[in-house]
């Protein structure tokens, strides 16, 4: 593929890419939300080499911020400046090796399970009711009904923000509960999981439950995220919400979802700002009623409507 760029403002700053650079991409279109304002430059890369490169040689002052699939992420209504980095197909290859899985960091973690399933290799099925890709997941520690990434994870690969490799084990990412301690530029490219030989079918029952429970306990069809806030220690987040009488909270059109009260949901005519302002007053009544500060889990990113100061935040 020939290298290619445009022109015009943010474009003229940027290197040659062999992959695809969008001006205003709409986000709100790449997220589960529905919601958000453009982003400055959309960056999706044609494959590892031509990431590194672009890294290597972009300008040090434009931001970077990278995103999936966008199921856990939260775009304000001003937009995000700077570069937003999305990964594509290159990154989306899933391969059996002996009893690992070998997938690349934008493959989606229900495919990871699926891939696994049908390699006869078991123990990452919790990876059915995870929402997202495998970039995300090793950044935050994802997991679900008891199960995390760490449990699972042999070695991940990543580009630094000068587009340098490395490979580390699982041991060296400090990963906790909902957290890692790997640097903040670092693009997660790849990643080893280990499983263990089981059969097909039994894999695929295990899966099917783990369906069914997402499926009849979360709001999977409606505009939302992943779950809005982290569990504090000792306590569920989901629990503490409801006993702070916010299920069925609305602001605008968000509102708290009365299926299960840590996911909001968009009713198709919330803004971003509707939905974070919600957030923050489900955060404030759990703290009147109960003394916990509940940590957002959702990334929100960019800026206000109006230019307020970009920000990310877990």
């Amino acid at each position: 593929m020939a290298a290619t760029r445009h022109d015009g403002g943010l474009l003229d700053r940027l290197p040659a890419v062999r992959g695809r650079y969008e001006p205003g991409a709409v986000m709100a279109d790449l997220t589960w939300f529905r919601v958000g304002g453009p982003a400055e430059v959309l960056f999706r890369p044609a494959d590892i080499d031509d990431l590194a490169d672009f890294l290597g040689q972009r300008p040090a002052d434009v931001p970077l911020t990278v995103i999936g699939v966008g199921s856990n992420l939260l775009v304000r209504d001003g937009g995000i400046a700077g570069v937003v980095i999305r990964l594509g197909r290159d990154f989306a290859r899933i391969e059996a090796r002996g009893a690992e899985i070998v997938a690349g960091a934008s493959a989606p973690d229900v495919a990871i399970a699926l891939a696994a399933r049908d390699a006869g290799l078991g123990g990452l099925e919790f990876l059915r009711g995870v929402p997202g890709t495998l970039g995300g997941a090793l950044r935050m520690n994802a997991g679900a009904y008891g199960r995390e990434i760490s449990d699972v994870l042999v070695s991940a690969e990543a580009l630094d923000g000068q587009g340098v490799r490395h490979r580390v084990e699982a041991g060296d990412l400090g990963l906790s509960y909902r957290h890692s301690t790997a640097p903040a530029d670092w693009i997660y490219v790849a990643a080893r999981l280990r499983g263990r030989p089981d059969s097909a079918e039994r894999i695929a029952e295990r899966m099917a439950t783990v369906k069914e429970a997402r499926e009849s306990t979360q709001p999977t069809r409606a505009r939302t995220g992943g779950s809005t806030f982290k569990n504090p220690p000792g306590a569920r987040a989901w629990e503490l919400i409801d006993a702070a009488g916010c299920r069925g909270l609305r602001r605008g059109g968000a509102g708290v979802s009365e299926q299960h009260c840590n996911f909001l949901i968009n009713d198709g005519t919330a803004r971003a700002a509707d939905l974070e302002a919600l957030g923050e007053e489900v955060r404030r009544r759990v703290r009147e009623s109960s003394g916990v500060d509940l940590e957002w889990e959702l990334r929100r990113l960019g800026q206000h409507a109006g230019g307020a100061v970009r920000e990310v935040a877990p």
